[in-house]
């Protein structure tokens, strides 16, 4: 298992898609979506605390569909206009907090690398490191763990910041141990959000 030095100053905490949608009240939600804000925040809270650049994505599409591409074909929900920039849907949801200093980035896919400027944004900031949390775990984080880790980013996986909704016959818990394991073996270094803090505590001392 990977073992990544945690220093503060070459890091960045990306929180993916904590958007209504995902979070609570419709189909594509996680059931541990609320629980999963708090201890975002948490970490949020910590790493703002030791100058790690907190970054909020959301997937989110043009509302006349121009972007939407073969989306609109596997997505039901992307179809149906749930992830439509502008709507309550896709908003970030209202208990997550954002604070002035965070970034907030717009994603047209379901990494947070393709068709954005994060790599920019992380490079500019000498960030060799990521860590991500957030909904789902087995795709838009895992998308984005697997897109930073081709890029030669280091990446911290939260296993319990990270959650994903049931899909096909597979409960949201299989799926969730499924893409830890993956990652885990090849991507990322999977911690939970305590050790991560502790983590990052010990380091910023």
């Amino acid at each position: 298992m990977a073992d990544f030095a945690v220093v503060p100053e070459r890091m960045a905490l990306l929180n993916i898609d904590m958007q209504n949608c995902f979070v609570e009240g419709s189909p594509i939600a996680a059931p541990d979506g609320l629980t999963l804000l708090g201890r975002i925040n948490r970490l949020s809270a910590v790493c703002r605390k030791a100058s790690i650049p907190v970054i909020h994505t959301s997937l989110v599409l043009r509302p006349d569909g121009s972007n939407m591409g073969v989306l609109g074909e596997t997505s039901p929900p992307a179809k149906a206009g749930i992830l439509n920039k502008g709507s309550v849907s896709a908003a970030l949801h209202n208990g997550l907090v954002v604070d002035p200093r965070d970034i907030l980035l717009d994603k047209p896919r379901f990494g947070a690398f393709h068709g954005t400027d994060l790599e920019l944004i992380l490079r500019s900031r000498n960030v060799d490191t990521v860590i991500i949390s957030g909904i789902a775990t087995n795709v838009c984080c895992e998308t984005t763990a697997r897109e930073a880790m081709v890029r030669d980013f280091h990446v911290f996986f939260l296993s319990d910041g990270t959650a994903t909704a049931p899909m096909g016959n597979s409960s949201a818990a299989e799926l969730q141990k499924a893409t830890l394991t993956t990652l885990g073996f090849l991507f990322a270094q999977v911690v939970t959000v305590d050790e991560m803090i502790e983590k990052i505590r010990t380091a910023f001392q």
